[in-house]
C-alpha cells in the first residue's frame, strides 16, 4: 500500500477487497466510539418503540465507512437497506419513486 492512498477510496493496483470482510455490527466497526455509542442508543430506542430511526446525517470524505455504517444500522434494526446517489435525484419524481418502493422503517442512504 502506498502513502498517497491514505484517504483514497480506490484500491491500489493489485489490491482487492472482499465485501464479506466488512463489519456487520456496531461492535465490529472500528473507530468513531462516540458516534457508535450514540447510534446504539438511537437504534435501541427505535427498536424499543417499534418505530423507524430518526434521521441521521453521516458526513466525511469518501472511503471512511459511511455506507458501511448505514448498512450496519439497517442490519441492527432488522430492516431493509436502500442506497442511492444524490446526483441521480435530479427531479422530485426521482426521489418519490424511491420512497414509494421502501418498506416501513427501511433505511434510505443517499450518498
Amino acid at each position: 500500500m502506498t502513502d498517497d492512498r491514505i484517504l483514497s477510496p480506490e484500491p491500489a493496483p493489485g489490491e482487492t477487497y472482499d465485501r464479506a470482510l466488512r463489519p456487520q455490527t456496531l461492535s465490529e466497526f472500528v473507530g468513531q466510539e462516540q458516534a457508535k455509542g450514540n447510534l446504539k442508543v438511537f437504534i435501541d430506542a427505535a427498536r424499543g418503540r417499534g418505530e423507524s430511526l430518526d434521521h441521521v446525517l453521516l458526513f466525511g470524505p469518501p472511503g471512511l465507512g459511511k455506507t458501511t455504517l448505514a448498512q450496519i444500522v439497517a442490519r441492527e434494526l432488522g430492516v431493509g437497506f436502500r442506497a442511492t446517489s444524490g446526483p441521480i435525484l435530479a427531479k422530485a419524481g426521482d426521489l418519490a419513486a424511491i420512497l414509494t418502493n421502501l418498506e416501513p422503517r427501511d433505511v434510505l442512504f443517499i450518498d
